[in-house]
């Protein structure tokens, strides 16, 4: 199987973050049996403000903001799927990645409510 690769968009998604968080998606690639892409990395104020107004955000304390997260969409056969289990697999790579290189990391599907599949953050109490 051919591994796979991040994308120019995804590349371009992953500028500005941690150092941590970009070394834990490109491991992340790495483990995964899916293919995804970085579909949001570093945002504006401006942008968080749109996606909070659209409700696509609950906060405008987003990690995002501050380059502490980043969000995927699995890849099948080239297209987008949003299916729950894809995110399960992709998450599991997230987390071998993060724990073979110490670094604290929250997926956003283990959240009790407001489950986000696509959504990873370094964790605030090791990233402030």
């Amino acid at each position: 199987m051919k591994p796979f690769r991040f994308s120019t968009r995804s590349k371009r998604n992953l500028e500005g973050l941690h150092p941590d968080l970009i070394a834990v998606a490109h491991r992340a690639l790495e483990l995964s049996p899916l293919d995804f892409v970085v579909t949001e990395g570093l945002r504006s104020v401006t942008r968080q403000k749109q996606l909070f107004a659209a409700g696509a955000s609950k906060t405008m304390n987003s990690r995002h903001l501050t380059g502490h997260a980043l969000d995927v969409a699995a890849l099948v056969a080239g297209q987008v799927r949003w299916d729950w289990p894809l995110y399960a697999q992709i998450s599991a790579a997230f987390k071998q990645a993060a724990l073979e290189r110490g670094v604290a990391l929250i997926w956003g599907g283990d959240w009790a409510s407001l489950k986000d599949g696509p959504h990873f953050e370094l964790d605030r109490r090791a990233y402030p």
